[in-house]
């Protein structure tokens, strides 16, 4: 979900070692430095460090995603290690995956093996939707169906508001039209798992070597070969951030936000708006959204999930009461959240004599 960091920092790239999160594991980053020529020529470094995070970011709450650009301390050059001190403020924040300024959405799903369910599709479709990016959607493995079954998908998903992309990893169908899409941008890939992301990412990237997995034959579903996320770098130029597959992503939109993820829902109300502000189109009158599209059930479901999980929220504290008010040098006010602390009281003497007192009588009452 795109969202704006509560406590980005506000830094000087100017006046500091920078770089950009690649990949990330357990406590670990990899960053690679934006300027080359800072690292010594006697230095025999391919350009990345690996860091940690520094003790004042963790005491703020202050998350280091792949894709954020951060200030580096302290460089080791010999054991390529540094300090990562800052992050500076994000244009784009995906949930899940969990990568920053991310410009592109790739969906990846496949003609067959696994056959392509429309309900998973289209839960795949909102998510990226709510994400504010631009979306692209392939389907690969073109090469086990006909070319009539191609086009139907290609029209179904049209009806959609949607341009589908046939690939075949396997015969390198398609791929020309990726790249095009691909190029100058930092696009995060995502998809069920056994789709062929992997295989898809290898011939985009020659040099990434991924791990390859098969679809079992009796769930139709592939086993995660991805671990964690990494940005890989396109040869002609770009970001791909392989992300771990997953079936069912989350849905963190609001009731009234739901509608405006369906393309087909926004063209109608381009035409014609509803008659109330709020309407949630399933039981309202005169709604203009309400009928017969192909997607309508899906949304219905998805509403449901959206106002059940706005009913929960309800019942929780406000986040901002854990957040507090900050200016920085040049007046612009953001947010931080408040550090975690306990406080620890010093039992009173009358509790004490009062414990003291009831071990006593359980110890009369054993002797009776």
């Amino acid at each position: 979900m795109l969202v704006e960091s509560e406590n980005a920092q506000h830094l000087d790239d100017s006046a500091c070692l920078t770089g950009r999160v690649v990949a990330a594991q357990a406590n670990y980053y990899r960053v690679q430095l934006d300027n080359l020529a800072e690292i010594p020529p006697d230095c025999a470094n391919d350009g990345s460090l690996l860091c940690t995070r520094r003790s004042r970011l963790k005491k703020i709450d202050q998350q280091v995603m792949v894709g954020d650009r951060v200030q580096v301390e302290e460089p080791d050059w010999t054991g390529s290690r540094g300090a990562i001190a800052g992050v500076f403020p994000r244009k784009s924040e995906l949930d899940r995956p969990s990568v920053a300024n991310v410009d592109r959405i790739l969906l990846v799903f496949a003609f067959s093996e696994p056959n392509p369910d429309p309900y998973q599709l289209s839960r795949f479709l909102i998510k990226a939707e709510s994400t504010g990016l631009a979306v692209s959607l392939c389907f690969n493995k073109s090469d086990l169906v006909s070319v009539a079954e191609q086009k139907q998908w290609r029209d179904r998903i049209h009806g959609w508001g949607y341009d589908l992309l046939p690939l075949s990893a396997r015969m390198g169908i398609g791929l020309g039209d990726l790249r095009s899409q691909l190029r100058q941008t930092i696009a995060a890939i995502a998809g069920p798992s056994g789709v062929g992301k992997s295989s898809l990412i290898n011939l985009l990237i020659p040099n990434a070597n991924l791990r390859v997995g098969a679809v079992s034959g009796k769930l139709q579903r592939g086993r995660h070969t991805t671990r964690h996320v990494e940005l890989l770098e396109l040869p002609d130029g770009g970001l791909l951030a392989d992300t771990p597959g997953f079936n069912q992503p989350d849905l963190a939109c609001s009731p009234t936000e739901l509608a405006t993820y369906f393309p087909e829902v926004r063209s109608r109300l381009a035409e014609e708006g509803c008659q109330f502000n709020d309407c949630l189109h399933r039981d309202e009158p005169n709604c203009v959204v309400r009928g017969d599209w192909e997607r309508y059930e899906h949304y219905l479901k998805f509403l449901e999930e959206a106002i059940a999980r706005q009913e929960l929220r309800q019942q929780q504290p406000d986040a901002e009461s854990r957040l507090k008010q900050k200016t920085n040098t040049a007046g612009q006010r953001y947010y931080e959240p408040k550090l975690k602390t306990k406080k620890y009281r010093r039992q009173s003497r009358r509790s004490q004599h009062q414990a003291l007192d009831a071990l006593y009588q359980d110890a009369d009452v054993a002797d009776l």
